[in-house]
């Protein structure tokens, strides 16, 4: 009986993870190839497995897709949801390909161990992403990157950068992504920068996910003899807290911020450009404006970059919309999903996920609190009143259904 093949996404918190796995789930399609996945998020908010079911291609209901949330993988609480979560896809039929994509602060080296010792799985692929902005603005085009590793090493420190610098090691594939956002000399010195930590590594450059499938679903297994010395090296010190800013034993943090109300387009606007600090490394999640208050709206932040996507219509923006020919049966089901929804808005609302260091986390969401709109603003949107909206009008739309 043959082996299931299985691929790990890797990547620091932002580097574009799900954005691949949305890449290599529309190929799939297209191929007529259906993969199993397992998305797995450290927030309680799984944003990342709402973008990935909605592009139809896998979902629970097809038996096809499962999310971990609240949790790593590579903890040891995480690895018995990941024996569960594997179990429930091989449960009704053997999935041809599974992908993995783990949350921004997961080690690789607990799922190598995990998958070397599973026979019924052949793990194929340790891919890691690396976002190029990030070590071109920070760790001056990645030559700052190794010696900054070495400085916490001598110090006893477990930063950031050790957990980057070990996702690279252990990996046989490095992305290099947002690459459209750089110039080609820039990516080179970063490529020259990291590939002295894994010299049997692929190195390639990709911008949105944009990376042929038939190079990732490969005929060679994955070389547990490479990293053989490097897993005796660190077995014991992978699920340490990180050292956030020289605050010693501070772990990141997500927390979740719930409303009903949209966001002020000027406040927030005003609010991102004074509040994006390197302790918040990522936030994301659904949000609405009163100046475009049919669409749902997707908010991505890693480091001082925001994106924004349409995901699509709320529901209570279309449900008396007579262009949709909406059968009577319709409308009824669309008018209990809308009433299954907490908030006085119909089915509008916000939920974000901020990730960090706490006191970092803290002061933004602050922030963010005071860029709902109050009740007067409230009463102004509902008697059609104009808000300031200095968003780009021309964002990029998802292919999903209504949210």
């Amino acid at each position: 009986m043959s082996s299931i093949p299985v691929t790990i996404l890797h990547g620091f918190l932002g580097s574009g993870k799900t954005t691949l796995l949305r890449n290599i789930l529309q190929q799939a399609s297209d191929q007529h190839i259906v993969p199993s996945v397992v998305v797995n998020d450290m927030s309680e908010l799984d944003v990342d497995g709402v973008l990935i079911a909605n592009t139809d291609v896998v979902n629970e209901e097809q038996g096809n897709f499962v999310t971990i949330s609240g949790d790593s993988v590579s903890s040891p609480s995480g690895q018995i949801e990941l024996e569960q979560a594997l179990i429930q896809l091989c449960e009704e039929q053997k999935p041809s390909w599974i992908v993995i994509e783990t949350s921004g602060s997961s080690h690789p080296l607990p799922l190598v161990e995990f998958f070397k010792h599973r026979t019924q799985f052949v793990l194929k692929d340790v891919i890691t992403l690396v976002d190029a902005i990030w070590l071109r603005d920070d760790y001056r085009q990645g030559a700052d990157l190794i010696p900054t590793w070495q400085e916490n090493l001598q110090k006893g420190i477990r930063g950031i950068e050790n957990l980057l610098v070990e996702q690279i090691m252990f990996s046989n594939r490095v992305l290099l992504t947002k690459t459209d956002r750089i110039n080609d000399d820039s990516v080179a010195k970063i490529a020259q920068a990291i590939h002295p930590l894994n010299v049997y590594a692929n190195i390639i450059k990709t911008s949105w996910g944009n990376i042929n499938i038939a190079s990732i679903n490969s005929q060679q297994d994955y070389n547990y003899f490479l990293v053989e010395q490097l897993t005796e090296e660190l077995r014991g010190g992978v699920n340490t807290p990180l050292n956030l800013s020289g605050k010693a034993n501070q772990s990141l943090v997500s927390k979740v911020l719930k409303d009903d109300r949209p966001f002020h387009p000027q406040r927030l606007w005003d609010t991102c450009h004074q509040y994006m600090t390197k302790g918040v490394f990522r936030s994301k999640g659904f949000f609405w404006f009163p100046t475009r208050d049919d669409v749902s709206l997707l908010w991505s932040q890693a480091n001082g970059n925001v994106g924004l996507e349409v995901t699509g219509f709320w529901r209570a923006s279309v449900i008396n919309d007579e262009s949709q020919n909406y059968t009577d049966e319709h409308r009824k089901i669309l008018q209990e999903k809308i009433d299954s929804v907490d908030s006085r808005f119909g089915d509008r609302r916000c939920r974000l996920t901020v990730i960090g260091q706490l006191d970092e986390v803290d002061s933004f969401i602050a922030a963010l609190e005071k860029c709902f709109l109050n009740d007067y603003e409230l009463v102004q949107w509902q008697n059609g009143a104009n808000f300031e909206d200095p968003w780009p009008q021309q964002v990029a739309k998802l292919k999903q259904p209504i949210k």
